[in-house]
């Protein structure tokens, strides 16, 4: 499996300050694509602009990248936010 991608996970913050938590393996392109709001874009993002790049983090492999997203989703907002702010 030397061929594996590195996934990243990602949160994007949407003008009302709702926060989207996705993994990818490019962060920038899956950002630029949501910001298109074209069928690539997440449903839940569409018209919510303008988007802003919250925060970004390398996991390693695919599974551990959905297994991160799983565990920050359950996270409350106070979590998150102070995650953002590092």
């Amino acid at each position: 499996m030397a061929n594996e991608s590195v996934w990243f996970l990602y949160m994007v913050r949407c003008a009302n300050g709702h926060l989207y938590t996705g993994v990818t393996t490019d962060v920038a392109r899956r950002f630029k694509e949501h910001q298109s709001n074209s069928a690539k874009s997440a449903k839940f993002l569409r018209g919510k602009g303008p988007l802003s790049l919250a925060y970004s983090e390398t996991v390693g492999t695919r599974s551990e990248a959905l297994r991160r997203e799983i565990v920050l989703k359950k996270w409350p907002r106070v979590k998150k936010l102070a995650l953002i702010e590092g």
